[in-house]
């Protein structure tokens, strides 16, 4: 149910309409650096998991719905494969004033080389991504906390990614997901976050640095990992993920 729709429903104003409508996710994926050429496929992938997870998904690169009417609509924004400055200065005003009430964020990967110079997104996001080794080698992901995005997923696993480094440690998020350095060529980090979630900005967030190869769209567990991030960000699943 959207959060226009709820307000409605408390106001008596769908009063006897029928069933409510399922949560709505609006999919962003504008660049303004580097493409991906997962992009369709990501996409493709977040429409067949809300078909199948209970939720309707509307997919765009053009950044006017980011006005207050329009994301009205929906339940959670997803910055999926995301890169440079995307919003201007009143589209990242009205998306702050949809998270701080409540709206749900979900990144997947390049979300965090995005929107560097705004603060808030900064914030909203946890991390700025910052370099990675070359190419996409296998690594092994440590599962570290129970969440909806890392139930499906056995505690140790072996992954082939683009394995994100960030200026900084992730704060005021619980950690999800680390990805084992000494399984890898390349890590800088030591101890490396890979997937984290938080609530402190008014809504629920959740960061997933997966998901560079279109085939990895297609991998069962990764579709798990996906699902679950995107039915917490949507308010579908609970998740310990702070206050």
């Amino acid at each position: 149910m959207t959060r226009l729709l709820a307000l409605l429903l408390l106001l008596g104003g769908c009063a006897g309409s029928g069933p409510a409508e399922p949560p709505r996710l609006l999919v962003f994926s504008k660049t303004e650096g580097w493409v991906h050429d997962s992009i369709p496929a990501a996409v493709e992938a977040v429409r067949q998991l809300g078909e199948a997870g209970g939720f309707a998904v509307d997919a765009t690169q053009d950044a006017a719905a980011f006005s207050d009417d329009r994301l009205a609509e929906y339940d959670a924004v997803v910055f999926l494969l995301t890169t440079g400055d995307v919003l201007d200065t009143e589209q990242e005003a009205a998306f702050e004033r949809f998270v701080r009430a409540g709206g749900g964020y979900a990144g997947v990967h390049s979300a965090s080389d995005t929107e560097y110079e705004w603060p808030f997104y900064g914030d909203l996001v946890g991390a700025y991504f910052e370099s990675h080794p070359p190419g996409t080698p296998d690594a092994v992901v440590d599962v570290v906390a129970a969440h909806p995005s890392t139930e499906p997923l056995p505690q140790r696993w072996t992954w082939t990614d683009e394995w994100y480094a960030f200026r900084a440690q992730p704060e005021n998020v619980r950690v999800l997901m680390t990805v084992d350095e000494s399984t890898y060529e390349g890590g800088t980090m030591g101890e490396h976050p890979i997937a984290w979630c938080h609530e402190a900005l008014g809504g629920r967030a959740w960061y997933t640095a997966l998901g560079h190869r279109a085939e990895g769209y297609a991998d069962e567990a990764f579709r798990a990992h996906l699902l679950g991030g995107l039915r917490y960000a949507a308010g579908l699943a609970d998740g310990d993920c702070g206050s």
